[in-house]
């Protein structure tokens, strides 16, 4: 039997320009790159239209998902909201079963 791990869905939505997410775009990244390293990133992109982004996080808790994009430069300079929504991957592809069943914290 699978480990049931948390996951959160972080859906961005920018607050101001393109010209300002722009400005800050190499920033975020940097924090993007980071978490992709730690294995706590598993995907992230922008939303078509472009009015911000999602990125799948694996998480301890709510509270260290908040933590966490606390940090991002797009919520420090005001360039973003964020939403989280919380769930347990239940059912998915046997293709997937890897990704949900990794433990970051064996790293």
């Amino acid at each position: 039997m699978q480990k049931e791990k948390i996951m959160f869905l972080l859906n961005l939505t920018y607050k101001k320009s393109l010209d300002d997410v722009t400005a800050c775009l190499s920033a975020h990244l940097e924090l993007l790159d980071k978490h992709y390293a730690t294995g706590q990133f598993i995907f992230s992109g922008r939303k078509n239209p472009l009015n911000g982004g999602i990125i799948l996080v694996r998480g301890d808790s709510l509270e260290a998902i908040k933590t966490l994009y606390q940090q991002d430069p797009f919520f420090t300079s005001g360039i973003a909201d964020y939403e989280i929504i919380n769930f347990t991957p239940t059912k998915y592809s046997d293709d997937y079963a890897p990704i949900i069943a990794h433990d970051h914290n064996t790293n």
